[in-house]
């Protein structure tokens, strides 16, 4: 049987509206018969975006039936897992179950090896057949099911030597400590909105490493546990209790711990929205924001600076930086404190 040659971006698999590529269409085709481009993968396990999780366990005030419905839902619905609300996604592990003969000796997959996909579910055409567990703490849920990647997507073979969900969970933010070691300079004082999550940690002990003994990282969260544990972890010189969402009280917190200079770095790694403008204040003038949420409302970002008369250079979050993906997964293999807090949480 001749397989059908798809767009290697995936446009083929557009149902609606046409003439869009997939990650931007609100319904794509989920079929799982591959065309000849194509690698489909029967699926293990999700890790939905945590902007997108924290909005459906709000959805179904933390009811496990309930948020099984709701992902289900939006897969039957849209062909994706692509939260309506959020715009966004997650990624997945699974394993390699066919590969397009157009692929065959141009990638470096074979049938029933083990991968993570590094691009959003918000573009992966996917299928649940069923959800058998649901990790409402870990953004993860274990399902039976099969996804496709597209010609350019990426993916990542899973290590031999960290358990798979912690995999899981660090490869949906690698993109976060990889920009981060870009962005700060020996001696740059860091602000980490979010600072005791996922990408928030990652976030703070890259930035520790990148700014030095004369640099000053600082964590932000509402919670008391995760100031606790940012300064317990010894990569936090201030961990402010404050809510990022009060951009005044934001901005009178970090004015206090930095003698009113601000941060010359802020990156904000939060799952829930209006939060653009605390990040603003905290940033001195014509220092950089590395909005890394999927919360982030550009509109509010953008008109919010120009607003406050603050000439700041602001960053997309892009969840793919090259080579991100070991970057991540080396920094857990560098640090016994890091791994050791990431298996608690996640394996």
């Amino acid at each position: 049987m001749n397989m059908k040659h798809g767009s290697p971006y995936g446009t083929h698999r557009v149902l609606e509206p046409l003439g869009v590529l997939p990650q931007g269409a609100w319904k794509i085709d989920n079929s799982m018969e591959i065309y000849d481009n194509e690698i489909l993968i029967d699926v293990s396990a999700l890790n939905i975006d945590s902007a997108s999780f924290t909005q459906i366990k709000s959805e179904a005030h933390g009811d496990e039936a309930k948020v099984a419905e709701i992902v289900r839902g939006i897969v039957a619905q849209r062909g994706k897992q692509h939260n309506p609300v959020t715009g966004s996604g997650g990624m997945l592990i699974g394993t390699v179950a066919q590969i397009g003969p157009a692929l065959v000796g141009k990638c470096d997959l074979k049938v029933g090896d083990k991968i993570a996909t590094l691009v959003s579910l918000s573009l992966t055409p996917l299928r649940i057949d069923e959800i058998s567990k649901i990790h409402l703490q870990k953004d993860q849920i274990e399902i039976n099911g099969q996804a496709i990647l597209f010609e350019t997507g990426l993916y990542a073979k899973l290590p031999d030597d960290i358990d798979e969900k912690l995999a899981l969970a660090i490869l949906d933010v690698a993109g976060a400590p990889a920009q981060t070691a870009r962005l700060v300079q020996p001696g740059d004082t860091v602000v980490v909105i979010g600072g005791g999550g996922k990408s928030g940690t990652l976030c703070m002990y890259e930035a520790k490493k990148r700014a030095g003994a004369d640099g000053c990282v600082i964590g932000v969260s509402p919670f008391e546990k995760d100031c606790r544990r940012m300064k317990d972890l010894g990569w936090a010189d201030h961990a402010l209790q404050v809510d990022a969402t009060n951009a005044l009280a934001l901005m009178e917190a970090v004015a206090e711990v930095t003698d009113g200079k601000m941060a010359d770095v802020v990156i904000n790694c939060v799952n829930i929205p209006n939060t653009e403008m605390g990040s603003i204040l905290a940033t001195r003038q014509q220092g950089k924001i590395y909005f890394f949420s999927m919360a982030t409302s550009f509109t509010a970002a953008a008109l919010g600076a120009e607003g406050v008369g603050k000439d700041v250079e602001m960053i997309v979050g892009n969840g793919y930086a090259t080579g991100h993906a070991e970057f991540a997964l080396g920094l857990l293999r560098e640090s016994a404190s890091l791994r050791k807090l990431f298996e608690q949480l996640y394996v």
